[in-house]
């Protein structure tokens, strides 16, 4: 189960909604994650501040960025990652959202690190295959 975090410098609820669905495309598309493990939380910045570099590590990016974070379990290859980061694009192109402007940060954890209410741990008691 991916939690995933969207923050927009200058997107509207209906950006936020296909930002949403792009990111969601490419954890199907670049993971295998099943098609109904939704979780997301989406935020344009418009009261917020958001700091960047428009030039970090040579990309050209502007007041259109998107910062993603997804939290997963441990245990993608390289390979799989750079999947996603290629569906991402893809989506999120395809959505009106320039692939320059994803920023994009994948944090692995165990099943120790999930609850999904109850105040318990059923990753650890019924683990995922």
């Amino acid at each position: 189960m991916p939690l995933v975090r969207v923050d927009a410098v200058a997107a509207d609820p209906q950006q936020l909604d296909a930002i949403g669905d792009a990111v969601h495309a490419a954890l199907v598309d670049g993971f295998g994650i099943p098609a109904d493990d939704r979780f997301q939380v989406l935020r344009g910045a418009a009261g917020d501040r958001v700091v960047y570099d428009p030039g970090f590590r040579g990309v050209d990016r502007d007041d259109g960025a998107v910062f993603v974070q997804v939290f997963l379990r441990r245990g993608r290859t390289d390979e799989q990652k750079r999947a996603f980061y290629r569906a991402l694009a893809k989506h999120a192109g395809l959505a009106g959202i320039e692939p320059r402007n994803l920023v994009v940060a994948l944090t692995e954890n165990g099943l120790a690190d999930w609850s999904f209410g109850n105040g318990e741990a059923q990753y650890l008691d019924d683990p995922p295959s």
